[in-house]
């Protein structure tokens, strides 16, 4: 993903645009698209903001960390489920996840869901 434009080219936009120019016009002259210099000044008249939002990032845990205490509680009734298996139980109780998204939840939790060994290492050969 590109970076984005600076601040002061934005500030120098939205003056353009509020300066009476329209928005292709001072898209034409600062270089940048119309579509930019339209949501720039829009913010801007809206929000009195110029920096760029965040970009990037996780927008979905905010779902499954409000259901936390469901998922812990299902977890640690059976401590070897399979993660479909635990997507297939939250599903009927109307979680709609995946996998994928449970595995992060138990790693933020530093909660490592490997098995154990089903017998204990032998000290004169390799099991």
């Amino acid at each position: 993903m590109p970076s984005p434009l600076s601040v002061d080219l934005r500030e120098r936009v939205v003056s353009a645009v509020a300066a009476v120019a329209s928005c292709h016009q001072a898209a034409a002259r600062f270089g940048v698209s119309v579509s930019s210099a339209s949501r720039w000044s829009d913010r801007f008249r809206q929000e009195g903001q110029l920096a760029p939002k965040p970009s990037g990032g996780d927008h979905a845990s905010h779902r499954i960390e409000a259901q936390a205490d469901l998922i812990l509680t299902i977890y640690e009734a059976r401590p070897a489920i399979f993660l479909r298996e635990l997507r297939d139980a939250l599903t009927e109780r109307g979680l709609q996840t995946s996998t994928s998204s449970l595995s992060r939840f138990f790693a933020r939790r530093g909660i490592t869901r490997k098995k154990g060994r089903s017998t204990p290492p032998s000290r004169r050969a390799r099991t």
